[in-house]
């Protein structure tokens, strides 16, 4: 229920407890899965708006960046302020209270919204062989993925995450993390949704082993300290292939 006693349009009701076991799984591994959070009818609909706006607005992207060692990044993309200019589905979720309050449960403090526009969104589609989002973090604490179309776990696409981890742009130290620490591999079905802190977890998916298809929406939020926060290097690859921190592939 929502606040003031009516139904809420986008989240159901979970008891205390499940909300404590998603908090508890998030502070431990930076990620909790919040499905059951989400009601299902708001879940297709995002997943029908997604389409729509990939089909007039995905721009594709091929590039290695700098700042995360040069690790890939392989997918068709829809731009934040693209999404927030025609989406009003999308940003009426992204300001629901009913979501926030829940999250902020689990996170154990307040999220801001996120002070570039330019990452308060951003729709993903993996869709060739080698398709990847590669080891990288945010540069903001809170994402919520909506993963909206998986494929089979034997093709690929799986989340892997490196909790508790920093992420130094002019020193990202990624392999030495990844001997240092395990690996967390998670798979997601359609329909799935999780809750990452992505400013320490060192996430990646891992690169489609054939053609097929793996929609995303990211929702990112900030902490407190990332209000503060200067950002460094000139990465922004999802706004502009051409950033100085791009690289081209070079296979």
């Amino acid at each position: 229920m929502s606040s003031n006693g009516q139904e809420s349009t986008v989240v159901n009701p979970l008891e205390q407890g499940a909300l404590r076991r998603m908090a508890h799984h998030y502070h431990r591994y930076g990620i909790a899965t919040v499905t059951d959070l989400i009601r299902e009818d708001v879940r297709k609909n995002v997943r029908a708006e997604a389409d729509r706006l990939l089909e007039k607005y995905a721009e594709r992207r091929d590039l290695r960046l700098q700042t995360t060692g040069y690790t890939r990044r392989s997918m068709s993309v829809v731009q934040s302020e693209t999404i927030a200019g025609n989406s009003e589905l999308v940003t009426s979720i992204y300001a629901n209270p009913e979501l926030l309050g829940a999250l902020e449960r689990i996170a154990g403090e307040k999220l801001h919204p996120c002070p570039k526009a330019d990452e308060e969104f951003l729709i993903t589609r993996q869709e060739r062989s080698g398709d990847t989002h590669g080891w990288h973090w945010g540069d903001f604490s809170f994402a919520l993925i909506w993963v909206l179309q998986a494929p089979p776990i034997d093709i690929g696409g799986m989340l892997q995450c490196v909790p508790h981890t920093e992420w130094d742009k002019s020193d990202p130290r990624i392999h030495q993390y990844l001997v240092d620490n395990p690996i967390h591999t998670y798979h997601f079905q359609s329909g799935d949704v999780y809750f990452l802190r992505t400013d320490t977890t060192l996430h990646r998916t891992v690169p489609l082993r054939e053609d097929t298809t793996r929609i995303i929406l990211n929702m990112t939020w900030a902490g407190e300290r990332d209000l503060r926060r200067e950002l460094k290097g000139d990465d922004r690859w999802w706004e502009d292939a051409d950033v100085p921190a791009a690289a081209a592939l070079d296979d």
